[in-house]
Parts: C-alpha cells; sequence; structure tokens
C-alpha cells in the first residue's frame, strides 16, 4: 500500500492559475495550414486557451487547380456549438474568420450581439473562395452590415482595405494609412489594415490605426509571394494577446512579430503553396 500521508495535495485551480480563453468562429482548411486549424495553434502557442466554433469545412482539390470545395455547417449545429461554448467559457476574446454565407452570419452576429464581448477582432474575408459570385457579393454585404459594426479590432488585407475604405487604389504606405483611417471612422474599430507583399518595396508593411495613434509596422519580406495562413494567424494572434491584457497597439506589434517568424519558417509541401508555422515564433528564440 502506497503511503499517501507526505504526498501534497495539489492546490486547486484558480481565476489567477489558469491561461486566459478565447473562442475562434471559422472554417476548417484540411491542410491545416490556415483557418481553424492555424487560430487553435497560435492560440496555444501565446499561451491562450483556444476554444472552436465550426462554420464550414472547405478542402482543396488537387485534381482541379488546387480550387476550394466548401461544405457548410449547418445552422442549428453552429448555434449549438456556440451555445456550449459560451455556457461553459467566460471568453477574454473572440475572433472571427471564415463565415462563408449570410446565414451563418446572421446566426454568428445574433449571439455575438447578446453576448457583447469585450474584444471581438475580425478577420474581414469578404470573398469566399469556392462560391458562385453572386452568392460571395450577398456574404460580403452581409459581413459587412452585420458584422463589421460588433468588431473592436479589425485586420483587413489589401483587397479588404479597398472594399472597406472604398478606394480604387492602394499602392503606397500612405494609402495604406489612409485606408486604415476611413475603416476606423466608419466601423469605429481598431484597424491593422495589411499591406504585406503587396507593397512595393523590401518590408512588408502593415498600418495600425486607433483613431488616435498611426503606426507603420514593418518586417523584412520574406519572398514575393504571399504565404497560407498569415491573415489567419495575425488576427488570431490579436485575439491571443488581448486576451491576456496587452493594449491593442502592443497586440498588433506582438502578432506582426510571431507571423513573420512563421512566416520565416514556413511549410512547403506538395502544394502550390506555402503555410506559415506557427512555431516560428519559438522556433528563433
Amino acid at each position: 500500500m502506497t503511503d499517501t500521508s507526505t504526498v501534497p495535495t495539489p492546490a486547486a485551480a484558480g481565476p489567477a492559475d489558469q491561461p486566459s480563453v478565447a473562442l475562434t468562429i471559422a472554417g476548417s482548411e484540411a491542410t491545416g495550414g490556415a483557418g481553424a486549424q492555424a487560430d487553435l495553434k497560435t492560440f496555444q502557442e501565446l499561451g491562450v486557451f483556444g476554444s472552436l466554433a465550426l462554420t464550414c469545412i472547405v478542402s482543396f482539390d488537387p485534381s482541379a487547380d488546387w480550387g476550394h470545395r466548401l461544405f457548410p455547417v449547418p445552422q442549428d449545429v453552429l448555434r449549438e456549438q456556440l451555445e456550449a461554448i459560451t455556457a461553459a467559457h467566460a471568453l477574454d476574446a473572440v475572433k472571427i474568420g471564415m463565415l462563408g454565407s449570410p446565414e451563418t452570419i446572421a446566426t454568428t452576429a445574433e449571439v455575438l450581439t447578446a453576448l457583447a464581448p469585450r474584444h471581438l477582432v475580425l478577420d474581414p474575408v469578404l470573398i469566399c473562395k469556392g462560391q458562385e459570385p453572386g452568392a460571395a457579393l450577398d456574404t460580403d454585404e452581409a459581413l459587412k452590415a452585420k458584422i463589421l459594426p460588433l468588431a473592436t479590432f479589425v485586420t483587413p488585407n489589401h483587397f479588404e482595405s479597398l472594399s472597406l475604405a472604398g478606394m480604387d487604389e492602394i499602392s503606397t504606405v500612405e494609402d495604406l494609412e489612409e485606408a486604415a483611417r476611413r475603416i476606423h471612422e466608419t466601423s469605429g474599430a481598431v484597424v491593422l489594415a495589411k499591406g504585406g507583399v503587396r507593397l512595393a518595396g523590401p518590408d512588408a508593411v502593415d498600418v495600425f490605426y486607433d483613431g488616435t495613434t498611426l503606426e507603420v509596422l514593418s518586417e523584412p519580406k520574406v519572398g514575393e509571394v504571399p504565404v497560407a495562413g498569415a491573415g489567419c494567424t495575425l488576427a488570431a494572434a490579436v485575439a491571443a494577446e488581448l486576451a491576456k491584457g496587452a493594449a491593442p497597439l502592443e497586440a498588433a506589434r506582438t502578432a506582426k512579430a510571431f507571423v513573420s517568424a512563421g512566416i520565416r519558417r514556413r511549410i512547403t509541401s506538395r502544394a502550390p503553396f506555402d503555410s506559415l508555422w506557427q512555431g516560428g515564433s519559438a522556433a528563433e528564440r
């Protein structure tokens, strides 16, 4: 018989002993390079407990030029996921990725309006690959009308910045700064507008604007081709840092550095694109 009289009893875990909790509402991307998989890996790397409400399943088609195949999650299934998560956890931040349809947007908006999370980070996936153009437009308009007004922090890429800012061209850092200002003025959210490799020059440039502070964040480019998962990971990293109590600008700086390391340590495969590795930052320490 084991003598347990000298075995210390573990202290009961309290709120101070637990990690912050973040939720991602996003789609699955089967190769693991983007979407919910990227979000959850990012949360884990940054010391945040991640939960997931799955909106759709996306799988590339290797026999059709790696086009997207999209399977939406039924609305009652999405609603039940959100019900379970919000009942179980007091969420410190929520990150939204691909929603994929006006119906999913409506369900998500209804739940988040009632929840009113302190931090709601939106990666505004305006073009849902795999949809017909008309359906994509309906999704884009629904996202702008129902989700964007709820966001506290938004991370548009080059194309999304053009759309949200109502601009015809973003070719310079000054253009990107103007886009960030316009998006903040119309949404009220903190903006991290991503230039990435789309702007000419040696650096991948993003612009932070919160209505008062404007800061250009830059890191040396790693090639001239976008890397899968960079946008998802950036927004998830911002959400993780906000969940831990970081100020928005500090969260943006940390997320930018985290993504840059992941791009430097990117994963190659038999697919015609590279994928960001969320373990890159830890590997470089």
